[in-house]
């Protein structure tokens, strides 16, 4: 199984029910519906938004399971250590 048939594994506070959603099948549920609540305004930036709120917690968390190791991190994310260090300075993460 390759990363992007990987599920995220949902769990719903209010029902405490668990549910097995791909990660790309939830981030499109949760665009839908922030676009749903614009009420007839236009989306700006909408890329650039998804984009950032997706990818500080991605390299929280990989900075975190690295036990904050940059090497370890950039080769679990894929990236240069130097791509990633631009990165965690972009996000203000130490």
């Amino acid at each position: 199984m390759n990363a992007s048939q990987k599920s995220a594994e949902i769990i719903s506070i209010d029902s405490k029910k668990t549910a097995s959603l791909t990660l790309s099948a939830y981030v499109k549920q949760t665009v839908e519906h922030y676009l749903s609540q614009l009420s007839g305004h236009d989306a700006v930036d909408l890329h650039a938004m998804v984009i950032s709120e997706v990818e500080k917690p991605l390299l929280e968390a990989a900075m975190e399971h690295s036990g904050y190791n940059q090497t370890k991190a950039a080769k679990a994310l894929g990236l240069s250590r130097s791509t990633l260090r631009k990165k965690l300075d972009q996000y203000g993460i130490s």
